[in-house]
């Protein structure tokens, strides 16, 4: 059984506005996927109807012995999705052949998102259960979803069908969210990253997102063969 974490008021504040940012990024993502294929939370049930739950086993695996792995993959999603949208595209590597430098040597990555290997675990289980089917990007975003309900917050049934990025993109990465920022310089980014992005909800309530319909590398690893639309 995973040791007890207790949670201070602050770290309680800070997880709950964490999991309040996620869930409207992955609202957005859905109704910008509104048109074509769209995306769905019944994505896999026939090519992989088993993903949700080895998304919980490892989840669940790793959490006996770090009980802050559910914060960690909540962290890692909504940091995925303020640069260039829920497209994993924080899961790439450098790579000098293909012009790739990787978003977690920047400051708000740099020695403090954590969570990888599990990332790479459930990668693993699911090429062993349904071989080239779940894209990386949706692996985060289902990710996301189970730790905050194994964490005690609400509910809510991701839709699925993601692509993954094959590009990076160090200026908007360089410009995440900093938990020492102030209210003002927050408002700063949050309306420089939608400004670049089409109005889907009222101005107050916007929140950036992007992405492309494209299949990726993490690493020198083969992702699985992804599908839908943003």
């Amino acid at each position: 059984m995973a040791a007890p974490c207790s949670l201070s008021s602050a770290g309680r504040c800070k997880l709950l506005l964490t999991v309040a940012l996620v869930l409207v990024l992955s609202h957005i993502a859905h109704v910008h996927g509104g048109s074509g294929a769209g995306l769905s939370s019944s994505f896999y049930d026939s090519s992989c109807p088993n993903t949700r739950d080895i998304v919980r086993r490892v989840i669940q695996d790793a959490r006996v012995a770090d009980a802050r792995i559910p914060a960690s993959l909540i962290r890692l999603h909504f940091h995925d999705c303020f640069v260039n949208g829920c497209d994993s595209s924080l899961l790439l590597d450098d790579d000098v052949f293909s012009g790739i430098r990787t978003e977690k040597k920047v400051p708000g990555n740099n020695r403090s998102a954590r969570g990888f290997k599990v990332v790479d675990d459930i990668k693993h289980a699911l090429e062993k259960s349904c071989p080239g089917i779940v894209s990386c990007a949706d692996i985060l975003a289902l990710a996301a979803e189970i730790s905050v309900e194994l964490a005690g917050g609400p509910y809510w049934s991701v839709p699925l069908g993601r692509r993954d990025g094959t590009k990076t993109n160090i200026k908007s990465a360089n410009d995440l969210p900093s938990p020492f920022d102030s209210l003002e310089i927050l408002q700063e980014k949050f309306r420089n990253m939608v400004s670049t992005t089409p109005t889907l909800l009222p101005s107050r309530e916007r929140t950036p997102l992007g992405g492309r319909n494209v299949s990726s590398h993490s690493g020198t690893a083969r992702l699985g063969r992804t599908g839908g639309h943003w």
